[in-house]
């Protein structure tokens, strides 16, 4: 029953953020991008309060880890690249179709793991590899606008840009992905929403309807707030490889909304783009990665059970389900199927 709770909540997330590009198509239409960028955002911060507010169980006996000081430097990196994306973003789907800006989106597998391999010295196996190549050869053919005199999209490229910049947030912000999930979706909301609205006032244009207002920031109070918090709820039932397998599916469903909602064309480089997309998808979700490995000592504070193998310590109460404490890991060598989570960061 757990887990078939967790898939709703994997599909629930896909679906939501699947909607962002082709209803952010039609609000461009009314609304400038930079504007929109940080009403998206401000919606995230302020609908995730108010649930906050609202929700007396979770003000009282909240199960997760606060943010601290200690993650300051990852929350600064979080929120200037939360800025520049979904800028990138929205100009590109002004500038193209939102069904090729929403399986561009996929490029984002492709960038956070070439940036977590220069960077942070992660392990990429051959399917990887192979899910690298072939999403990025689907994005440099989305990119052609015109095959025969090799004209490149301005749209494409801006959309592929965003994608470089949440590759570089996904792996900035992996320390904090064992905090309150809904702690960093309304500092990511607040302090990306109204930096986009500073950058705005200056090169953008801030006027708009106070009902196209109201319909950007619920926008992206789900597209981004709620996909984010059921992103992780998933992540607690189902872990991370099989809630990526489903969360992976958002472009495609983003693109399935385009042709529905907006009759946007099919052409047959796109659909070409489309097979080999879902190739590469299949190949970076299919990856398996075991080996024998070491897990030093450690104390650190997040949201966890007694049930797996890495919280066995005995130092502290017995406790029945989800709870949040610091906690001490023991020095442990096995083997095992796993990814580059807060617990397998090591390096090969």
């Amino acid at each position: 029953m757990k887990q078939n709770i967790s898939v709703v909540y994997a599909i629930l997330a896909a679906l939501l953020f699947g909607i962002n590009a082709p209803f952010s198509k039609i609000l461009l239409e009314e609304i400038d991008p930079l504007f929109l960028a940080a009403l998206l955002y401000l919606g995230a911060g302020t609908g995730m309060t108010l649930l906050t507010v609202f929700n007396k169980k979770r003000r009282n006996a909240s199960k997760e880890a606060r943010l601290t000081k200690k993650e300051m430097p990852s929350i600064i990196l979080m929120i200037l690249l939360d800025i520049a994306a979904p800028i990138f973003l929205l100009m590109g789907i002004k500038l193209t179709n939102s069904s090729t800006a929403a399986l561009l989106g996929n490029f984002e597998i492709a960038a956070t793991a070439v940036i977590a391999m220069i960077f942070f010295k992660e392990a990429i196996g051959k399917r990887m590899w192979m899910a690298i190549v072939f999403i990025s050869l689907a994005s440099v053919l989305l990119t052609i606008s015109d095959v025969t005199a090799i004209n490149l999209s301005i749209g494409a490229i801006f959309v592929m840009l965003s994608c470089i910049c949440w590759g570089f947030e996904n792996n900035c912000t992996r320390n904090l992905s064992i905090k309150d999930p809904v702690q960093v979706v309304v500092l990511k909301g607040f302090g990306s929403g109204l930096g986009a609205l500073l950058i705005a006032s200056i090169w953008g244009e801030l006027s708009a309807s106070l009902l196209y207002i109201i319909l950007a920031m619920t926008l992206g109070f789900v597209a981004y707030g709620l996909s984010i918090f059921f992103y992780v709820k998933a992540q607690r039932g189902l872990g991370a490889a099989r809630t990526s397998a489903y969360y992976a599916a958002a472009p495609f469903m983003g693109v399935f909304i385009s042709w529905l909602v907006l009759k946007e064309p099919i052409t047959f480089s796109f659909l070409i783009a489309l097979v080999i997309m879902v190739l590469g998808s299949w190949l970076a979700l299919s990856e398996n990665h075991e080996h024998r490995h070491i897990h030093d000592e450690e104390t650190h504070d997040h949201s966890h059970n007694h049930d797996d193998a890495h919280h066995l310590h005995n130092n502290h109460p017995p406790v029945s389900g989800e709870h949040c404490h610091e906690h001490t890991h023991n020095r442990t060598v096995h083997t095992h199927c796993h990814l580059p989570d807060v617990h397998h960061r090591h390096r090969h």
